[in-house]
């Protein structure tokens, strides 16, 4: 590099750049400009002070860049213009180098055309950009707000699709696993049921069930913010609000979360319905459902899985007063990925009240009452299978790593709950039936929902080859204990299964055996264990609550029912059956 006179240097370091008062001032970044001599390459005269100087200011800031831009002559030889202009700027950038500027940090800018001849101060001058985070333009700070997280349109395909799955679950596959269990002149009662309780429910949750569900309020329910969703979408402006999912910085539409869980909500309903087909009355059903969805369903949901969001926790200091708006359970600790509290002991502990309230179904225990069609129980049971991957893999709220372990344990778990309900049976009876496999496809479905991503795969294993054990004593040793009409067995499967589940979420959880752990710090997204007895034994308060709470509510909301329409149709019409009687019409022509 050629040495220059300080005088010439002290003129170029004012002249030239006047950088040093520029960096973190609030006005725009200066350009400097060296010219070089016509023809030549090396740098000019006073450029060793002005570059050294540039290289402090660029050392001296971790982000700090700079650009360097050649411009060419149009006159004369096209090509070698080009080359003395690319020669000139990789002879500042090797300054720079050498003054210590990393190579990572400059970035040479080639000019959008060659400059006219005749403006020698502009056809032959190399411009040094800097490019610093404390000067940035005023109008940047409009595209830094805009930098705002925004949802991932493959998590929001991945939960519209969830979403469709779940609906799956209830119509058609619930009603035709349940309508296949019943007798024939009350199959098309049980089609009817689920199909306008799922549609009552909808319409309810889009009401006021999301608000007291998903809403800041207090530890057991919501608040109204949400009324009608409202606030949720202003369609004319496109703008959609966003709710948090499990991670910081990603979004959902929040009016894909509201109808993913509805679906939710609908099929909880629904699953109370097998505890009490055959003789009850429509209109019941429908009172019942109103009061044990408002203030069993929507409280519970709250207290189990309303939390603040990740994004909302910032500061360690506030991270407790963060938590505290959370639902009482979630507050907890309890791990429910997906519903075994939530949807499925509710279900199973709300259909045994209702099924010890009604009675039992004339002829129960004297007289047989085969399912009239295992072929449409085991249709329904498959699309069970295949929709519970939205309502499992879909409770992570991402298309990620918890979505995909939430995927293999629900379709592995399923499989193992088949096998030992077959083999346990088979061994029992001396015959494998299809109503036992269809049975333990659901038993593993309802046990792994509250750890689909809350255990690795050797608790899938283990949840599932107990839950077809536990459950096939649940509709026979456990229900002759009980002495109960619980018509499809619901109690036997969904409860016993639904608190199988959500126990060994307890104890697979823990990393030791294979398990994810849960997150324990919020600000910094860190996970960890308290132990197998400790997360047992909250897993176990939670599960308390839940048959506490659903079973008194729903004692209530039968009562009530029972006062306002009665529960249960007449004799002669149960014999002749809710088809025609309730619904003027029959499942079948023979």
């Amino acid at each position: 590099m050629t040495k220059s006179h300080p005088l010439l240097a002290l003129v170029a370091l004012l002249f030239g750049l006047a950088v040093a008062p520029a960096f973190g001032a609030d006005a725009p970044t200066p350009t400097a400009t060296l010219n070089f001599d016509l023809n030549k390459a090396d740098l000019p005269p006073g450029a060793d002070a002005t570059l050294k100087s540039v290289a402090d200011q660029l050392k001296s800031k971790a982000d700090a860049k700079v650009s360097i831009t050649g411009y060419t002559d149009s006159s004369g030889d096209a090509k070698m213009n080009a080359d003395l202009a690319k020669q000139r700027a990789m002879a500042v950038h090797d300054a720079l180098v050498k003054d210590g500027v990393a190579d990572s940090s400059i970035t040479m800018v080639k000019p959008d055309a060659p400059m006219m001849a005749g403006n020698p101060d502009q056809a032959r001058r190399v411009d040094i950009t800097l490019v610093l985070p404390s000067a940035a333009p005023a109008d940047a700070a409009p595209a830094a707000a805009a930098a705002a997280p925004t949802p991932n349109k493959g998590d929001t395909a991945w939960m519209l699709t969830s979403t469709a799955l779940v609906l799956l679950m209830s119509v058609p596959a619930l009603a035709l696993f349940y309508g296949g269990l019943v007798r024939t002149k009350n199959m098309l009662s049980v089609l009817m049921q689920v199909f306008v309780v799922f549609s009552l429910i909808t319409v309810l949750w889009c009401i006021y069930g999301y608000s007291i569900a998903f809403t800041e309020g207090n530890a057991f329910f919501g608040g109204f913010s949400r009324l009608f969703l409202r606030g949720t979408v202003d369609a004319f402006k496109g703008d959609y609000a966003l709710a948090a999912t499990f991670s910081k910085a990603t979004p959902m539409y929040e009016i894909v979360y509201v109808v993913f869980q509805a679906t939710f909500a609908a099929i909880t309903c629904c699953l109370i319905l097998g505890s009490l087909v055959e003789r009850i009355k429509f209109s019941a059903v429908l009172v019942f459902i109103v009061i044990w969805f408002t203030f069993s369903y929507l409280p519970v949901a709250h207290m189990v899985w309303y939390w603040p969001g990740p994004d909302a926790y910032t500061d360690p200091a506030k991270a407790d007063a963060v938590s505290a708006t959370g639902g009482l359970v979630w507050q907890w600790g309890a791990l429910d990925f997906a519903g075994g509290t939530v949807v499925h002991i509710k279900g199973g502990v709300a259909g045994l009240v209702g099924a010890i309230l009604l009675g039992k179904r004339i002829g129960f225990g004297k007289e047989a009452m085969p399912p009239h069609s295992l072929t449409m129980t085991m249709i329904g049971a498959s699309l069970l299978w295949f929709g519970w991957f939205g309502f499992n893999a879909g409770s992570a709220l991402e298309a990620n790593g918890s979505a995909s372990l939430a995927f293999i344990n629900t379709y592995l778990a399923t499989a193992c709950a088949v096998l030992s309900w077959t083999f346990a049976e088979w061994m029992i009876k001396g015959k494998p039936s299809m109503l036992g496999a269809a049975s333990g496809a659901v038993a593993g479905l309802v046990a792994i929902t509250p750890a689909a991503g809350n255990v690795g795969i050797p608790g899938a294993f283990v949840i599932g080859l107990v839950a077809g054990v536990i459950c096939l004593w649940g509709v026979t040793g456990l229900k002759k204990m009980i002495k109960t009409d619980d018509a499809l067995d619901v109690f036997g499967v969904h409860a016993v299964g639904g608190i199988t589940g959500a126990l060994l979420t307890g104890v697979f959880n823990a990393p030791s055996l294979g398990g994810p752990g849960s997150v324990t710090d919020w600000v910094k997204m860190t996970s960890g264990y308290p132990g197998i007895l400790e997360q047992l034994f909250i897993q176990a308060k939670g599960v308390g609550l839940t048959i506490v709470w659903t079973a008194v509510v729903a004692f209530i909301a039968f009562k009530i029912t029972d006062m306002v329409v009665g529960l249960r149709v007449t004799e002669d019409e149960e014999r002749e059956g809710l088809d025609t009687v309730s619904h003027g019409e029959s499942a079948y022509h023979y």
